[in-house]
């Protein structure tokens, strides 16, 4: 019979730390929460300093019943939930539903499940920490405040179902005001003029720069005819030439948001997906003989980028073992933590540079191993030195008009040797050479291409973006990000296409109405002095209940005010522009829980409903008679399929176009690569150039 009892919250990390425990000590796991606010009224009571009204979740009096017979049967119970805010307020209602003690040594924790640092946890217990307690409680209760209060107002006026959120309502506004942005915006016409030129032995390109005083746009052809005008002759003198040195840094350590956007770059992972990974990562991997179970990863949920002594010294023996001394970064670099970072705990490292990922592959999933290797990589580059880059920059004169070539080569690699941040963009970072030039050499154009182009609207936020700008305005904090997302789109809100947010006619219907009775909720200052408040109730330094009456106070008249003024919203049904096949009577687009599909009007008397599809204007290749059309898969991603299936059962993830093979007549595609959309067969070797 074990001495002591130990609760965690997930089976698999009670698995990993009972083998670094030993027999005395006996581990279960609480799965999660116990105990919340009841789902069915507000719990939160306003008349008494919101004294909120715990109840044990449903379905987890079995656990807790073991964990109260564990409890009594135990010399002492332990409570090692995550080292956050979320995990303290786990550990304060085990404390509550089983009798313990908050004020006694009850609280063990770690920011990696590793044999040292659980044991050396267990030699420093403390009493549970009611300052992060009260931080969680106070955003579990405004959240509530919002959430039961504003939802029932838009099941009345709109429709039933919906919920508006604090932060995930800000999120959705920022994806609204995006698209506002791309559907005012007007292009700008502008030229470029690109050359290419030789010296004899090799070519090389420059771009137009303007004169020896100035850049000058190109801001139609006229602009490109006059410079086209002043130049004679293919010769063109090189004025100036500039060789410079230049040291690239490399990258800090990841945070949950850098990891969440990184992982986005380079693995295609949704926020989601990035942190179920890590969390797996980081709660132990049986890596066999001897090793056995290890936590791969320290806590997955910071916004630090602070790393251990420990754990730079090994990074840097390694780093000297396998690349040698001149690979070694020299001097401490300050941590660039933002305003709002609590720095308490490190960055998202490795547990252990020397468990390499080649060496731990075998014992990883696909997913695992590549999420851990980005992980150990970023870390072992961040001591590494600076890159050095060897930049050219070369001065083109025809007649006074200039061009301007840059060129650049990697002198010596330095951390790029391990690892190089990713793009938001996709693009690689290649050498480009220019041929040693010397000033008053003369260079022959071969050729010369003007381009016209039209100014782009702002991008449309992809995950990873959305992220980054939510944590550069100080909104949600690193274990909100991933959640927002996941329920923006959950409650049809926003809709993913092509990777990228777009708000639905839902979400802006009930935004327009949040932003005209609610403009607290949705503006960006508020909300972040809102986590900043959050902020200092954990360090002790504010008093919940105040935090949170002070805008109970300001948002109560607002609700009275919503409640008598908000009129009703109907979303009508839209005509769809066909006839029931059923029953004859015209279709209609309506709005559902997972955004529209088709419905016959005839409803409840006929109830037939359809997928909307889009016809791309393409005949099946399959069965020649039904067209082909662009579809969803229940994880929202695209495809293409014959209107005839079930009878034509034709599908293509790529988008087929309508004209065959020149090569074999089979069906092209269209076939999205980072360099762009490129055609090719879907049957033999015919491919053609990305445009």
């Amino acid at each position: 019979m074990a001495d002591y009892l130990v609760i965690v919250e997930s089976p698999a990390k009670a698995k990993t730390i009972e083998k670094y425990l030993g027999k005395k000590y006996a581990v279960k796991a609480s799965m999660g929460h116990v105990r919340d606010l009841p789902k069915s009224q507000m719990g939160v009571d306003t008349e008494n300093n919101y004294d909120p009204k715990y109840i044990t979740i449903r379905g987890k009096g079995p656990v807790l019943k073991e964990l109260k017979t564990a409890a009594k049967k135990a010399k002492k119970v332990y409570l090692a939930a995550d080292p956050d805010r979320e995990g303290e307020a786990i550990a304060w209602h085990l404390a509550h539903s089983l009798n313990i003690d908050e004020d006694s040594e009850c609280r063990v924790v770690f920011n990696e499940i590793t044999k040292t640092a659980v044991k050396d946890a267990f030699k420093h217990p403390r009493s549970i920490n009611m300052d992060l307690v009260d931080a969680q409680q106070a955003r579990r209760i405004l959240d509530r405040l919002v959430g039961y209060n504003i939802s029932p107002l838009l099941w009345k006026k709109v429709k039933k179902g919906l919920s508006a959120g604090r932060v995930q309502s800000i999120a959705v506004k920022m994806i609204i005001d995006r698209e506002k942005e791309i559907k005012a915006f007007i292009p700008e016409e502008y030229w470029s003029i690109n050359g290419t030129f030789s010296d004899g032995d090799a070519e090389f390109e420059a771009k137009f720069y303007g004169t020896a005083k100035e850049k000058q746009a190109l801001a139609s052809r006229e602009d490109v005819d006059g410079v086209l005008q002043k130049m004679k002759g293919d010769q063109f003198e090189v004025t100036k030439v500039t060789r410079k040195e230049r040291k690239r840094n490399p990258v800090q350590p990841f945070t949950t948001s850098s990891l969440q956007q990184e992982a986005a770059r380079k693995l295609n992972f949704r926020a989601k997906k990035t942190m179920m990974v890590a969390q797996q990562l980081y709660e132990g991997i049986d890596l066999g003989k001897p090793a056995g179970t290890v936590g791969l990863i320290t806590y997955m949920r910071t916004d630090s980028t602070r790393v251990s002594q420990t754990a730079k010294e090994e990074a840097r023996t390694f780093i000297t073992e396998k690349y040698g001394e001149e690979y070694i970064r020299h001097g401490e670099r300050k941590n660039s933590k933002n305003s709002n970072s609590q720095d308490a705990h490190e960055a998202i490292r490795p547990t252990s540079i020397m468990y390499e990922p080649k060496q731990v592959k075998s014992s990883l999933s696909r997913d695992q191993y590549r999420l851990y290797k980005l992980i150990w990589e970023r870390l072992v580059a961040s001591e590494m030195a600076p890159a050095v880059m060897d930049t050219m920059s070369v001065d083109l004169d025809n007649e006074g008009v200039l061009f301007r070539a840059t060129g650049s080569k990697v002198k010596f690699p330095g951390f790029m040797k391990v690892y190089v941040e990713g793009q938001d963009d996709g693009k690689k970072e290649e050498d480009k050479m220019l041929p040693d030039l010397q000033e008053g050499q003369m260079v022959t154009r071969t050729d010369m291409e003007e381009n016209q182009h039209f100014t782009q609207p702002p991008p449309r936020y992809t995950e990873a973006r959305l992220v980054r700008t939510m944590e550069e305005m100080g909104i949600g904090r690193p274990s909100t990000y991933a959640p927002t997302l996941d329920t923006v789109q959950r409650r049809n809100y926003v809709a993913l296409e092509e990777k990228r947010f777009v708000p639905t006619e839902l979400g802006e219907i009930v935004m327009d109405l949040v932003v005209e009775f609610f403009p607290e909720i949705l503006d960006v200052e508020f909300t972040a002095k809102m986590e900043n408040d959050l902020d200092y109730i954990e360090e002790g330094k504010q008093n919940w209940i105040e935090i949170i009456d002070e805008f109970y106070q300001g948002f109560e008249p607002r609700l009275k005010k919503a409640e008598e003024e908000m009129e009703e919203v109907e979303i009508k049904d839209e005509p769809a522009g066909e006839d029931c096949e059923q029953c004859g009577h015209p279709m209609v687009y309506k709005m559902g829980r997972y955004g529209k599909f088709m419905a016959c009007s005839n409803f409840p008397e006929c109830r037939n409903t359809k997928a909307i599809v889009k016809d791309i204007g393409v005949k099946c290749p399959k069965c020649k008679e039904g067209n082909v059309v662009e579809r969803r898969s229940k994880k929202k991603r695209i495809f293409y399929g014959c209107d005839r299936y079930p009878d034509c059962e034709f599908v293509s993830w790529d988008k087929p176009i309508a004209r065959p093979c020149p090569k074999c007549e089979n069906m092209l595609v269209e076939k999205k690569t980072k360099k762009g959309v490129h055609v090719q067969c879907s049957e033999c070797d015919y491919k053609e150039e990305p445009n």
